[in-house]
């Protein structure tokens, strides 16, 4: 189950968007939410300051799909996409690309994801008709939710919550690096679904990473709630995947290029892979022994000290000391590094060698300086 929201334009309100909010079981209803917009800005400020404009980077249109990737749109047909109500997706398709066709209704994935990359590529009509937002109006919707806003804002004069680039009604784009009608554009979208705890309560919001023809314009924001028209919608509990979804705004708005990479979520180390060292006791004297300054024919020297019951290595790149614990009387570790000291002895029991290891890297042989 998950939540869909979208917009549908209306001339009477100048190309503003009417939403209608459904879940993915028919005649269900989200609870009405009352979620204030993140930044203390009202949503659709006029007098909220608009994006500086820079100019689009070259390197992001026509990027090819990655071998993993899953292609949505091939420049054929609409075989991965359906309609917002589960039927085939009406939108038409021509020259490589398809386009909105007004009064069909969004279209969405068939399949639904969750932690994503988003490559996305479209074009705006030209020669350019209507103002604000009554120009060149779509969408890009992860997870059927949290809406990317796709608009004609080249030159042209709308709300900044509002523009392209923008989390629609939460978070302007940093920068307007919109280009001409009629031009490709792309997005560049990182993903992560949100994540909720066994009951269903938000854990985490959703974060959006995105950029706008090669330009960054929105950095890990967390939306308050999906999209929606003069109100955020509350986090549906639980919902970790869905479709993405491209919106009919009633213009003729064209796509190409459209491929999606699932994300793997990162997994932590279990107890056993923890590998906590056993810390074993070490006399105060032998580690005050072990102390010293320990060097190579090239300049490079480890400085070692003993604080309580450790000693504390000093690297000549690093400001800090390391903290550096016993395991055994010669051998010592970094606590949350894959790295260790080991330490040799002549005949006679005192320290004459450190041999440092850092990952998968040979021990480095560093002989005692004799002050």
């Amino acid at each position: 189950m998950y939540v869909r929201s979208f917009r549908l334009g209306f001339a009477a309100l100048g190309g503003a968007a009417i939403v209608a909010t459904t879940l993915g079981m028919a005649g269900d209803r989200p609870p009405v939410a009352s979620i204030p917009t993140p930044s203390g800005w009202r949503q659709h400020d006029m007098a909220r300051p608009r994006p500086a404009v820079v100019e689009p980077a070259g390197w992001s249109v026509g990027v090819p799909a990655p071998a993993d990737a899953v292609v949505l749109f091939d420049g054929r047909d609409l075989a991965v996409w359906e309609s917002a109500s589960g039927g085939p997706a009406e939108w038409s398709v021509a020259d490589g690309a398809f386009v909105v066709t007004p009064g069909k209704g969004a279209i969405r994935t068939r399949e639904s994801f969750g932690d994503a990359q988003i490559h996305l590529e479209w074009a705006s009509p030209a020669p350019p008709r209507g103002r604000g937002q009554d120009r060149g109006n779509s969408g890009l919707f992860l997870m059927g939710s949290f809406e990317l806003q796709i608009l004609d804002t080249y030159k042209a004069e709308t709300y900044a919550d509002g523009m392209a680039g923008a989390i629609y009604g939460q978070y302007p784009p940093l920068f307007n690096a919109t280009k001409p009608p009629g031009e490709w554009q792309a997005y560049d979208v990182a993903f992560r679904a949100p994540r909720f705890d066994p009951s269903g309560a938000l854990r985490e919001p959703a974060r959006i990473t995105a950029f706008l023809n090669g330009v960054l314009v929105q950095d890990n924001e967390p939306p308050v709630g999906g999209t929606s028209w003069l109100e955020a919608v509350a986090y549906e509990p639980g919902a970790t995947t869905g479709p993405i979804e491209l919106q009919d705004h009633g213009h003729p708005v064209r796509f190409r290029n459209i491929w999606v990479r699932k994300l793997p979520e990162r997994v932590p180390a279990t107890e056993a892979e923890r590998r906590e060292p056993k810390i074993v006791a070490v006399p105060a004297a032998d580690l005050d022994a072990l102390a010293g300054t320990y060097g190579q024919a090239d300049g490079v020297q480890l400085q070692l000290t003993r604080q309580d019951d450790h000693l504390l290595l000093k690297l000549p790149f690093r400001a800090t000391p390391l903290r550096i614990v016993p395991v055994a009387p010669l051998h010592f570790v970094l606590p949350y590094t894959d790295g260790d000291v080991t330490f040799e002895k002549d005949d006679a029991g005192k320290p004459t060698l450190v041999n440092l290891r850092i990952g998968d890297g040979s021990p480095r042989p560093f002989p005692r300086v004799e002050e």
